[in-house]
């Protein structure tokens, strides 16, 4: 991987970070207001696809983990993630 690769690997993932948790806030400050669950499932949802993409720059970058392994772990997270949105757009 070229440092310029790397480079713009990272500017996306903080730019991800950051929206996502922009996403969760508003999602977690609605829910807090309304008291509706299915707030609450939304805004775990996207802390939790939010949180994969953190915890896979991390894993590779931090800790040296191999794409592969980063993918999983990242594409996991996201389906699981990605599955409890699903779950809030049809709770009650």
């Amino acid at each position: 991987m070229t440092a310029e690769f790397a480079t713009l690997v990272v500017a996306f993932k903080t730019l991800t970070l950051v929206l996502g948790g922009v996403i969760t806030y508003f999602a977690f400050k609605a829910y807090r207001r309304t008291r509706a669950r299915a707030l609450a499932a939304l805004s775990v949802g996207f802390a939790i696809v939010t949180f994969g993409s953190l915890l896979a720059g991390a894993a590779h970058q931090g800790f040296g983990l191999d794409s592969d392994t980063v993918l999983l772990i990242e594409s996991a997270l996201t389906a699981v993630g990605f599955g409890v949105i699903t779950y809030s757009l049809y709770a009650d």
